[in-house]
């Protein structure tokens, strides 16, 4: 029998995430198609006509699907892949538990008898928040500059605290949270054109967390 390698249960990131990278891109195409609705009735009126009848239930309907079919399709990709999500929640515990670890260490170090208003979050509580705000740096020089970004995942990775896989993901869900979030916004603007507007304002997201989703720094 022919031994199976083991690379085959690590796929790169564009496989990994395969599922989610379509759906996103049919957001993308869906934000076209929606806003489309709204401003091609406009173009295609004669010049003297004052009222024009647009469509804007695509906006709203888009703005209230999209995040239930990224949600499922990351669903999609976990069971496509059972072998690559069980190594990555290994991993997950690993690099959490370094960042509980160096959290503690940093509160032993504080200067005591400090007085803040609300309570400071707790080792494991700063660990989550680590990982999202490392997510969100990584996701904001990506779209500026893509090598500077991969160059920040690598320095962040070298303390052990984080693995590159998860500090991308963290930066894919930044990115796909401010696209639904631009969905969500112009499926309750009140003006059509601010609707368009808006639904074509999450593409850049959508699109940042394609090559996020894609991106492979191994």
């Amino acid at each position: 029998m022919t031994a199976i390698p083991a690379r085959l249960d690590l796929p790169a990131r564009r496989r990994r995430h395969a599922r989610l990278i379509a759906a996103l891109t049919a957001t993308v195409g869906a934000c076209a198609t929606a806003a489309a609705a709204l401003y091609q009735p406009v173009a295609d009126a004669p010049p003297g006509q004052d009222a024009v009848v647009v469509d804007p239930l695509p906006v709203v309907y888009l703005g209230r699907t999209a995040a239930p079919l990224l949600e499922a399709a990351r669903a999609e990709d976990d069971a496509r892949w059972p072998a690559a999500v069980a190594r990555e929640r290994e991993q997950a515990r690993r690099t959490s538990a370094a960042r509980v670890a160096l959290g503690r260490a940093e509160e032993i170090v504080e200067e005591p008898g400090l007085s803040w208003p609300v309570p400071l979050p707790t080792a494991q509580q700063g660990a989550v928040i680590d990982l999202a705000g490392a997510g969100d740096q990584v996701a904001e020089l990506w779209r500026a500059d893509p090598a500077q970004a991969a160059a920040v995942v690598r320095e962040l990775v070298a303390g052990g605290e984080f693995t590159p896989a998860e500090v991308l993901d963290a930066a894919v869900e930044a990115a796909v949270g401010a696209g639904l979030l631009a969905l969500a916004d112009a499926g309750t603007a009140s003006d059509p054109s601010m609707m368009a507007e808006q639904c074509l304002g999450a593409v850049p997201y959508l699109v940042l967390a394609v090559a996020l989703a894609s991106a492979d720094l191994d």
